[in-house]
């Protein structure tokens, strides 16, 4: 199944909602599904192989995806924050593509030697080549989109989403026409982000209307919420510590009924917070990857209200779980035998299932012999099924001959009423191998006392997991979708002129 079949079904089964945009002037499904199809058209008068899309959010993003999906091409959205140098080296991977691309970024498309439109030129020409297209859909192997990961600790793979895993992701999630006819979501991610994908297919399915922030603020969130009537949402875990952590924001959002949040670690204290600010709203932790077609795991509502009411420690750990497996997604965590893990034994998270593509472009398949894709992040499932996320195998810190996860460290540190925002690196050292360094960003005009912390993370844990050094920093640097870039951290720390230590 194609994914532009998705957009059938919805102009079949409700196609007056509008399903994207503001309810002024936004898009229908039979809208939507018009300008794909003279979008395709334009694709195939190009001769294009590919659509790269070097641009903010908004409705030229589902009208590429879909007529990539018509004219059966990949979609490529791409990072337009790359450096130059990066951003070329990734566009001389599609020298046949068309471009889109906003005015800032597209003298690199044109430097890559593509054709480039603007996302208003680009509708534009979709509007004028419109009306029903007759072409029959790509077959469900076709890939659907390639998405360049982002990199934080190695040079940006492309990964290969097939119609089939998108289309799989779909289905086994979402109701079709599920959603109430005053639904309306909103995204705060960036068009390259797994997560954007899937907000479109997802909500297009179950026939809940879209909006997009390309740039947050608390402020500008809230307010958007409030004069849109939004009833579901998505964040990273920076923005809504950003809103709860806000003084003076007016945090009412009456209309709101459901959030759901991943992409990175979200701390215990942030959403226990948002979870006394906004009772009334269902919270959904959703922990998945793009080789995955986004989630594979989910925390849902009453377990986290669950969670937070429990007297039971195992029953209130579950609020800092990934949840459990998705319907359709078989989930192992494997020790460094490659045996299966009992309960609670940490080990690599391996996943299978029809939405796990594990495809890299120009490697192939990434899976093993029975189908099993390594997500490279280490983690454990307690005895009732609960994923507990303990971070990426990259980040694994070896002090002396003990392999130390930075996630339960960072955890202790931001257990701390006056800590924001943390994070734990290994940092090459001539005694140890690695040693462990922490960098904190304590809230605003407060003094966090270095050797406090120290003692708050010996007691909860053990000296030897214990931070050699901590450091202040005003912010940490962290990608659109609120990923560590650990390297940069890293190169921070053991440069020349270090920030000052506490």
């Amino acid at each position: 199944m194609n994914v532009a079949m998705l957009l059938d079904m919805a102009a079949d089964g409700f196609g007056d909602r509008i399903v994207v945009g503001r309810t002024d002037d936004g898009l229908t499904p039979v809208r939507l599904r018009e300008l794909a199809a003279g979008a395709a058209r334009v694709v195939r008068a190009a001769g294009a192989d590919a659509i790269v899309y070097l641009a903010v959010n908004g409705p030229a993003f589902p009208v590429a995806l879909f007529a990539a999906a018509q004219a059966g091409v990949p979609l490529v959205p791409v990072n337009y924050r790359l450096g130059a140098e990066q951003l070329d080296a990734l566009l001389a991977n599609h020298p046949r593509a068309l471009g889109i691309a906003d005015p800032e970024q597209a003298e690199a498309l044109r430097r890559a030697g593509l054709s480039v439109r603007s996302p208003e030129e680009w509708i534009a020409a979709a509007a004028d080549a419109g009306g029903d297209d007759d072409e029959v859909p790509a077959a469900p192997e076709t890939p659907a989109v390639l998405i360049y990961t982002s990199g934080t600790t190695s040079a940006p793979k492309g990964v290969v989403l097939r119609h089939h895993n998108l289309v799989s992701y779909v289905l086994g999630t979402v109701e079709f026409a599920g959603a109430d006819a005053d639904e309306a979501a909103l995204m705060s991610v960036p068009p390259y982000h797994i997560a954007a994908v899937s907000n479109v297919l997802t909500n297009l399915y179950a026939g809940r209307r879209v909006l997009t922030l390309e740039q947050f603020s608390p402020q500008q969130w809230l307010e958007l919420v409030r004069e849109q009537r939004i009833t579901n949402a998505m964040v990273v875990p920076t923005m809504l510590a950003r809103i709860m952590d806000g003084d003076g924001l007016d945090r009412a959002v009456p209309s709101l009924r459901g959030l759901a949040y991943g992409g990175a670690k979200m701390p215990v204290r942030v959403i226990e917070t948002a979870l006394r600010e906004w009772p009334h709203v269902d919270f959904v932790n959703a922990y998945g990857l793009t080789e995955t077609s986004s989630t594979i795991s989910v925390l849902g509502p009453e377990e986290h209200r669950a969670a937070v009411a429990s007297d039971d420690p195992a029953v209130r750990a579950r609020i800092g779980s990934a949840g459990r497996p998705v319907p359709g997604i078989e989930l192992e965590v494997r020790t460094e035998s490659g045996g299966v893990a009992a309960a609670g034994q940490p080990g690599q998270i391996w996943v299978r299932g029809e939405q796990v593509s594990g495809e890299y472009a120009g490697h192939g398949a990434s899976v093993d012999e029975r189908g099993y894709f390594n997500t490279r992040d280490h983690g454990r499932l307690d005895a009732d099924g609960y994923l507990y996320i303990e971070g990426r195998v990259d980040d694994t810190i070896i002090r002396g001959a003990e392999n130390i996860a930075p996630a339960e460290i960072e955890d202790v540190l931001l257990r701390h009423p006056d800590v924001l925002d943390a994070v734990v690196v290994g940092v090459a050292d001539e005694e140890w191998g690695q040693r462990i360094e922490a960098v904190v960003v304590p809230r605003s005009g407060v003094h966090v006392d270095a050797e406090q912390l120290r003692a708050q993370v010996r007691k909860t844990l053990r000296g030897s997991k214990t931070p050699d050094h901590i450091t202040y920093w005003p912010e940490l640097p962290r990608t659109a979708t609120g990923k560590l870039v650990r390297r940069d951290i890293v190169a921070a720390l053991t440069a020349d002129r270090q920030p000052t230590a506490g």
